[in-house]
């Protein structure tokens, strides 16, 4: 499937999407030839579309001029490079309650929130 993605990446990088097979050739034998970074980005996008069928699904039109990508296959090449979305992580927070009587009736108390790099106090009163 690395493949497929290599082809939709090389026809995007036409301004019309549309390369000759000679051209497209020459272009995967120079990316192919690109190093380990490269093709660990290529099985990375490709992991993110496992069933890609650049041709089943109309993204790449064949003819006798070359091969044209389409409005869907640059779509798709959109979605595929999108970052992975991050799971929203909440800050841990630490709640700690101090209790100091003022009177037999009044009791005052002093919250202090931590979270991360970031400490506050909050004081507030409250009848008993």
């Amino acid at each position: 499937m690395s493949l497929q993605v290599a082809i939709l990446k090389v026809l995007a990088s036409y301004p019309d999407g549309r390369a000759t097979v000679a051209a497209m050739n020459r272009d995967l034998a120079i990316l192919s030839g690109a190093g380990v970074a490269w093709s660990q980005r290529l099985k990375k996008l490709a992991a993110r579309a496992p069933s890609l069928d650049i041709f089943t699904e109309g993204f790449v039109l064949r003819d006798d001029a070359g091969w044209q990508l389409t409005t869907l296959g640059r779509a798709a090449l959109r979605r595929i490079e999108l970052p992975a979305p991050q799971k929203p992580t909440a800050p841990k927070l630490a709640l700690i309650a101090q209790s100091t009587p003022a009177s037999p009736k009044r009791a005052s108390f002093t919250l202090r929130v931590v979270g991360g790099n970031e400490r506050r106090r909050v004081a507030t009163e409250r009848s008993a």
